[in-house]
């Protein structure tokens, strides 16, 4: 305690203009806390013994906790010793891994921080599938680095638990994979699993046999704009606990029959009708700011196309220009915020609906402008080969279909032949390349919004051939019932873009 017999004490750690903040605070007990003064704050309020200070800090970091910089946070709460943000960091980095693992913080993650991740059984991931692309992008951004790692890595990824056809075309294909006789080990008892009966596969005991038991987020479902029945800016929220809508931001400009994903925390509206053009133009929307950015236009028009996320790129699939249909396909890097094309489809395909299974990217019906009839062909796409495959047909013709993935299976419902519009849905499994007849909804829908939530698969909307509507039904594969939600939209529309996103703290 030598500075307390001395006449001028040296401060090291803080500089002036903070230590002037904090003796402000103690004689005015306020402070404001921003993103520019948090990181110089905390750490003086630690080192003063500060500790309301240093609390409110904590709260402010918490309540920017976001995708892209929870990882960053984490480390400078384990710095200074802040044990609760520290959990708190952690829990969200673990519930929005699939976002997470596109950041800057989690490529640059040292060996030891990402096995501690990815062992988590905490992780909310919708497949196994997340964790090996992590693993394999993680390595690829310092590949000569890196490479020796792959087994200690693989260690943590629960092969058997993914898909047989992701096994034999994406595992086996790696070539990190291939380079790694400890990782051949890991996809032979992969295989071995799925060999197996069911029954026996209990006794298979390993830490990658066992499912991961994430904890719930809450969900939201974000309804985009819209025919009503012109083009519309709303967008409104349907809060699954609380049983109500709500509205949010308004979209920058009117924008109906476009594409919409859920990506890296924020959502998408790609392309589109705004009432008189047919748009190239894509908008992003910040749950937790409430707001939406345009980010960089796609390469083509798009009105009607189908969107979706594979292997962390953004894909815009078909669609109507304003005078052809499009078999075009083209995918977005958010990363370096550019767009590029990839093989198109065999097929040209408007009001297309589209879906992710297995690591596959799959375009369900449609209308082919050239031949002037709505289809019943499917085909799916590869990445890694980048081509287009033909599968099994649907029974029916669907133009203008919702298509909506729930356990490993695509959901195709509703939609037109000509004037007839259907309320039948359809189901293919890619383990057999069959379709089959489920449960007919309650009411006929083209044009309707799917998405799939806690094991449902809700249907949004649409039109039924005279008007739109505005209210919702459910899907329970367990019961094969659909169940219409007691709660309408504020209104009707119809090629709206629907997703869901995690409920915002």
């Amino acid at each position: 305690m030598s500075e307390s017999r001395a006449k001028r004490v040296r401060i090291k750690e803080v500089d002036g203009w903070t230590l002037r903040m904090l003796i402000d605070y103690v004689y005015t007990a306020e402070i404001q806390v921003t993103e520019e003064n948090v990181q110089v704050l905390l750490p003086a309020a630690g080192l003063l013994q500060l500790q309301d200070v240093k609390k409110t800090c904590c709260e402010f970091l918490e309540s920017q906790l976001h995708p892209v910089n929870c990882l960053g946070i984490r480390a400078f709460a384990d710095m200074h010793a802040c044990t609760d943000l520290l959990n708190k960091a952690n829990t969200y980095a673990e519930q929005h891994f699939s976002d997470v693992v596109l950041s800057e913080e989690f490529l640059n993650l040292g060996i030891e921080q990402v096995c501690s991740l990815i062992s988590s059984d905490k992780l909310t991931i919708p497949s196994e599938e997340k964790v090996f692309e992590a693993v394999i992008a993680w390595v690829n951004h310092d590949k000569d680095v890196r490479q020796e790692f792959m087994a200690r890595l693989m260690e943590h990824v629960r092969l058997p638990l993914l898909p047989r056809e992701y096994l034999v075309q994406r595992v086996e294909e790696e070539a990190l994979v291939k380079n790694s006789s400890a990782c051949k080990d890991y996809l032979i008892e992969a295989m071995k699993y799925h060999l197996l009966p069911t029954e026996q596969r209990i006794l298979m005991k390993s830490v990658r046999t066992r499912l991961r038991t994430p904890m719930n987020l809450p969900k939201l479902m974000v309804v985009v704009g819209g025919q009503a029945p012109k083009a519309i800016r709303s967008v409104e929220c349907y809060d699954f606990k609380e049983e109500r809508w709500h509205q949010v931001a308004e979209l920058p400009s009117r924008r109906c029959r476009a594409g919409m994903v859920y990506m890296a925390g924020l959502v998408f509206a790609v392309g589109g009708f705004n009432g008189s053009l047919r748009v190239r133009t894509v908008d992003s929307y910040d749950p937790v700011k409430d707001q939406w950015t345009s980010v960089a236009n796609m390469r083509d028009r798009r009105s009607t196309l189908g969107a979706a996320v594979l292997n962390g790129l953004l894909y815009a699939v078909g669609g109507f220009d304003g005078s052809t249909g499009l078999s075009s396909v083209e995918a977005y890097n958010i990363k370096s915020n550019e767009w590029f094309h990839v093989a198109p489809m065999n097929t040209r395909r408007s009001s297309v609906g589209v879906g992710v299974v297995g690591g596959l990217l799959y375009a369900v019906g449609g209308y082919d402008g050239a031949s002037r009839q709505c289809l019943s062909t499917v085909e799916c796409y590869n990445a890694t080969t980048n081509e287009w495959t033909y599968i099994a047909e649907m029974s029916t013709r669907r133009s203008g279909a919702g298509v909506g993935v729930l356990n490993n299976l695509l959901y195709a419902v509703g939609g037109h032949d000509g004037p007839l519009v259907r309320k039948s849905v359809e189901v293919y499994d890619p383990t057999t390349n069959t379709w089959r007849q489920v449960a007919d909804m309650n009411m006929c829908r083209r044009n309707a919004g799917v998405c799939a939530v806690n094991g449902l698969l809700y249907v949004v909307g649409g039109d039924d051939g005279s008007c739109n509507l505005a209210s919702v039904e459910y899907y329970n594969p367990t019961t094969d019932k659909w169940t219409v939600v007691s709660s309408c939209m504020s209104t009707g529309r119809s090629y709206a873009g629907v997703t869901v996103i995690d409920k915002p703290l």
